[in-house]
């Protein structure tokens, strides 16, 4: 019939779904900011004085390894330094929408010391003194320091209050570019992402301590008089034996006996040595017996707290935001941050990080096998000539010592 479709045509349809399907998620969501360091990033970056002369310089690099020579993020460049600097966004608010944040981090330095996490921050924040001091909004991303610090950082600043997430994320330690993603939903969720895949989620309300505890211990109850929390006690019937004190902790020593050879005179008057009484118990302790008053620990009743106030907006934290910035201590720099994006649409960011970001992963990925290969062929190709060259230095005192018999040999005929 005229109403079937051919096989070609049927193609051509799914493609064509297929294609709307991805415009729609490319322009459905907000893009608040989008940076990935190409053409005059220093136009739309503020360097900040907060730390004076300890500011560490910034410049652009693609890496040691990278999967594009022209794909450059900024880097940290001076050791021991502080790095604050900040770039505006669009102004925006985050009631009612997804929050995203995703941006990427290698620290090709092997970093053993230092932040590498990204701050939003509200209107009023100058630019030229933004550091540790400044109001922030949202603080994500990885901080390392030896073997007690490695976390990543999710926190957020609730009326005033700046509060940390209370679940333990481990942040990506090697010399690659990963993916960190900050998903905060409108239902009070969240999820992070470390290269596309969920590393923690949960809710907000139980990860963070935002709010006051519904539920507190009464604190005007106070334990009863004749409340009893001694689980056992001593046995009334067992009595201390008769004599037991009298029993001395040594005794003299019965196989002792005064040397052959001891002078009264001269060495005083002989005293056998004491030795510890093996009748001796130690102090006398009746037996212990369970309690039969006994009645548990008390705790105090749980009672409404009545400074709870409920906040079905927790997730709306960003409320007047101007502002994207690093604000970081390096004892070693190098790190690299690159692919700055900050929107309303979780699908979004994965799609330009599958399109952008994965590609040059695999690229960087790649690379560094064959440079590890080719370093690993020189290391060896140098021990096998070290042994080499071992070699021919003690076949050398050989012959010197050949020489040297033959000489002698020659000087006794002589």
């Amino acid at each position: 019939p005229d109403c079937q479709l051919t096989t070609m045509q049927t193609r051509n349809l799914a493609l064509f779904v297929f294609a709307c399907a991805a415009l729609a998620v490319a322009v459905s969501g907000e893009v608040f900011y989008q940076e990935d360091f190409d053409g005059a990033w220093e136009d739309r970056w503020v360097k900040s004085s907060f730390k004076g002369g300890d500011e560490g310089t910034w410049g652009l690099s693609a890496g040691k390894f990278y999967g594009d020579p022209d794909n450059k993020g900024l880097q940290t460049m001076t050791d021991y330094r502080w790095y604050d600097i900040s770039s505006k966004t669009k102004d925006f608010n985050n009631k009612g929408k997804t929050l995203v944040i995703q941006y990427t981090v290698k620290h090709e330095q092997t970093l053993d010391c230092g932040g590498g996490y990204i701050k939003l921050a509200p209107k009023g924040v100058d630019q030229s003194k933004f550091g540790g001091d400044s109001d922030y909004s949202i603080m994500f991303g990885p901080d390392i320091c030896g073997y007690s610090t490695k976390k990543v950082h999710v926190i957020f600043t609730y009326k005033g209050k700046n509060h940390l997430i209370k679940r333990e994320i481990k942040p990506e330690t090697d010399e690659k570019t990963h993916i960190y993603t900050l998903i905060v939903r409108p239902d009070n969720t969240y999820e992070v992402q470390i290269d596309l895949k969920k590393v923690q989620s949960g809710s907000l309300y139980e990860d963070w301590d935002m709010l006051e505890p519904k539920v507190i211990k009464d604190p005007k109850a106070f334990k009863p008089e004749d409340w009893d929390e001694n689980e056992e006690i001593d046995d009334p019937k067992d009595i201390k034996p008769a004599g037991y004190d009298d029993i001395p902790k040594e005794i003299v020593d019965p196989e002792a006996s005064k040397p052959e050879d001891w002078d009264d005179d001269s060495d005083g008057e002989w005293e056998a040595p004491m030795i510890d009484n093996p009748e001796f118990k130690g102090e006398w302790k009746a037996k212990r017996i369970p309690n039969p008053a006994y009645k548990g620990k008390w705790v105090a009743p749980d009672i409404d707290n009545p400074d709870f106030v409920d906040d079905k907006e927790l997730y709306n934290v960003v409320k007047s935001n101007s502002l994207v910035g690093f604000e970081l201590w390096q004892v070693k720099a190098g790190t690299i941050f690159d692919n700055i994006l900050v929107c309303d649409d979780a699908d979004y960011a994965k799609a330009q990080a599958e399109k952008v970001i994965v590609p040059f992963q695999k690229g960087e990925a790649e690379m560094k096998e064959l440079a590890d290969k080719a370093e690993a062929e020189k290391r060896k190709a140098d021990e096998e000539a070290a042994k080499a060259k071992e070699a021919d230095g003690g076949d050398d005192d050989d012959d010197d010592e050949d020489e040297d018999d033959e000489d002698d040999k020659k000087k006794k005929e002589l």
